[in-house]
């Protein structure tokens, strides 16, 4: 799991409540949790609000999105592709890693991260 993401009323207040209540260390993304992976390498998940007025999770129109940490994310995005699955948008790169989007059958919108977790380190 890369992450979950959701849509509130207003994420800082929600924010501030998670760390006041839960301890999440929180920034101006919302809170990373730290882990390790089998293999022993250190890997994040993200948590997110979102303002409800966000079209990040369009053309969803479901008030969360799930984010899925991926290996080689273009060649998935190709099989996926070739299953017929909804390719939303093009690949993103960024320090942090590549994400793409697809829909599944019900409508929400999926984020496919393969992440770089080393530049968060």
């Amino acid at each position: 799991m890369g992450g979950l993401f959701f849509k509130t009323n207003n994420p800082k207040k929600l924010k501030e409540w998670y760390k006041s209540h839960l301890g999440f260390n929180v920034d101006d993304w919302g809170a990373t949790f730290w882990w390790k992976t089998s293999e022993g390498k250190k890997a994040s998940t993200q948590w997110s609000p979102f303002e409800n007025e966000t079209s990040y999770f369009s053309p969803s129109t479901k008030d969360y999105m799930f984010n899925y940490r991926v290996d080689n994310l273009v060649e998935l995005l190709q099989k996926l592709k070739e299953e017929k699955v909804t390719i939303v948008g093009e690949i993103e790169e960024y320090e942090y890693g590549k994400f793409g989007w697809i829909l599944d059958p019900e409508g929400n919108k999926i984020e496919l991260w393969e992440p770089i977790d080393s530049a968060f380190l």
